[in-house]
């Protein structure tokens, strides 16, 4: 009756439904003024409802849209920490969890599974030194080697912009002024070009990456994923009757194979080049749109993928799946080639538009092992790093720094050189700053110092002396009146500033 406080509920077991801010709600039902009435602005369960129903898509992946995934283990076989300083390679044996993300690269979220197109084969390694993202397909080449044709190659395998509809013209003018495109297009129409199933098809890293060993040695390498199942592929039209019963095929397969227990497995291989073959090999090594020749460079095997769990909702693991080139570890690093340069940035940008620039901190792209720097806020941010420092460089002993043990060794470019240079070496940063300083008369300097020292007095007494120093180096004068400002005594600061020129 209206007016009774008295609570009593049927089922004490079963769960209460709750509104987002998880306050529990009575009746599932539109508040309204009569029961024929308009609804109510404070039916705030149903408003809510309502708003979030129209924000409940994300944009769709402009290539891979249409995908299927799974997690599973990696596990090493095979020692080639001669190689690789890589943790997560580090002896045979040892398992790393993975989700692994399969797709279509050209249709939409809408696309049949069965279509003939290039298959997506994507790999999150969970690794105890950080996410290792491997971004690849299931062919070992690609259609173009210039990245200013990427994008413009992905238009033609969309839509006519006037027509909306897919355009054999389009396709078909692009690669005809593209010959680079001719391997892959090979493959693609091949009795290759339409897999069976995600589980009955070959991965491929595709383009080259580095291996940095203990000692700071770089060879280059291509990374292999061969099916324990078998190759299996369907015919044009297996694929058409498949695709009028059935457009989630691939995505069925793979779930109800994993629900079932039968585990899809991957024989992982590696080859190897070194940077004296690199400059000898009669194709360039780091173009997208070549192989290396399994006979000059055979296969060695390190590992087994196996994919046995299922996601528990599609939406959160599988279309918010976030993986990008640019997710390296230490032992693992790029290389030359063009396309993999500009997929460093693109991907990586890509998922800033799609799931913004917290994306990384989403369960499923969330590293394994802790994640300490100074990146902070931004939309949907978990918070995770409290009151900690949010500045570098920084003299907190608590805060994380880098350490030189991990930095990747130098590599050549023909005349060039490619490391990271010290910026603050060999530089004059003093002259400039002491000259403008003697150009003040006295009035300005002792304006300036004591603004300086207004602000200065306020830091931790071993940033002030840090400080003091540096306008010493640039006028003597500069240094001596903000010292004195600051009650610093001149003689205890004397031989700081003697180090340190």
């Amino acid at each position: 009756m209206p007016g009774d406080s008295h609570i009593s509920r049927n089922d004490p077991s079963c769960p209460i439904l709750t509104t987002a801010n998880g306050a529990p709600i009575g009746v599932q039902q539109a508040l309204t003024a009569g029961p024929r009435g308009p609804v109510l602005m404070q039916d705030v369960a149903l408003l809510e409802q309502m708003q979030h129903f129209n924000r409940e898509r994300i944009p769709e992946r402009v290539v891979h849209a249409k995908g299927s995934g799974a997690y599973g283990t990696f596990t090493v076989t095979g020692d080639v920490t001669k190689f690789t300083r890589a943790a997560f390679l580090s002896k045979v044996g040892k398992k790393t969890e993975v989700f692994l993300r399969f797709s279509t690269v050209a249709g939409e979220r809408g696309a049949a599974d069965a279509e003939r197109d290039v298959r997506g084969f994507a790999l999150k390694f969970y690794t105890e030194e950080g996410n290792w993202d491997l971004v690849g397909n299931n062919t070992p080449v690609f259609f173009v080697r210039d990245p200013y044709k990427f994008q413009n190659f992905i238009h033609t395998q969309k839509r006519n912009p006037q027509t909306n509809l897919r355009d054999m013209d389009m396709q078909w003018d692009f690669w005809s002024l593209c010959p680079e495109a001719l391997h892959q297009i090979t493959i693609l129409m091949s009795d290759r070009g339409i897999p069976a199933s995600y589980r009955h098809l070959h991965g491929f890293g595709s383009h080259t990456y580095s291996f940095i060993n203990a000692g700071g040695e770089r060879v280059w390498v291509k990374f292999h994923f061969k099916s324990k199942q078998g190759i299996k592929n369907m015919t044009d039209e297996d694929a058409a009757k498949a695709i009028g019963s059935d457009r989630e095929t691939h995505q069925r397969d793979l779930f109800e194979s994993i629900a079932k227990g039968d585990f899809p497995k991957w024989r992982v291989c590696v080859q190897i080049m070194t940077q004296s073959q690199a400059e000898t090999f009669r194709w360039n090594p780091f173009d997208l749109t070549k192989v290396w020749p399994h006979g000059d460079f055979p296969l060695i095997e390190i590992g087994t993928l196996e994919l046995n769990k299922n996601p528990e909702n599609y939406f959160a693991e599988v279309e918010q799946a976030a993986f990008k080139p640019s997710a390296l570890v230490p032992g693992i690093g790029p290389s030359p080639d063009k396309m993999l340069q500009a997929r460093l940035m693109s991907y990586a940008d890509t998922h800033l538009h799609r799931l913004g620039v917290n994306h990384h901190q989403i369960p499923v792209n969330k590293p394994r092992c802790p994640v300490m720097n100074y990146i902070r806020d931004g939309a949907q941010t978990d918070g995770s790093y409290g009151a900690a420092t949010n500045y570098w460089p920084n003299s907190i002993a608590s805060a994380p720094k880098p350490d030189p043990a991990f930095a990747d060794p130098a590599w050549s470019l023909g005349q060039t050189v490619v490391d990271r240079f010290d910026s603050t070496q060999n530089h004059d940063d003093y002259t400039q700053p002491g000259d403008l300083y003697r150009l003040f008369d006295e009035g300005q300097r002792d304006r300036l110092t004591r603004r300086i020292a207004g602000g200065l007095g306020q830091a931790r007494k071993e940033v002030q002396l840090r400080m003091v120093c540096h306008f010493f180096r640039a006028d003597a004068d500069y240094g001596t009146r903000i010292a004195k400002l600051l009650n610093i005594d001149l003689a205890s600061l004397a031989p700081q500033h003697a180090a340190a020129r």
